[in-house]
């Protein structure tokens, strides 16, 4: 269940276990510099404003982060 502190939930990027996976939040209450959250599952969380997320997201979109997953992978 998520924490109504943390805003809304939109994306939850594992699902696939019960170990309180990373996920993505809106929190609308907060100041815009901090309105975007991350939290992973080792309770740590990054605060963001709605312009730096869209920028990490065309970035991402763009291909800036493919050699990394890939030598992940």
């Amino acid at each position: 269940m998520a924490d109504r502190e943390q805003g809304l939930p939109l994306a939850t990027f594992c699902g696939n276990c019960d170990c309180g996976c990373p996920q993505l939040y809106v929190d609308e209450g907060a100041p815009a510099e901090k309105r975007v959250r991350i939290t992973d599952d080792f309770g740590q969380q990054i605060q963001m404003s709605e312009d730096q997320f869209r920028d990490l997201v065309e970035q991402a979109k763009s291909g800036i982060l493919d050699e990394f997953v890939a030598a992940t992978a």
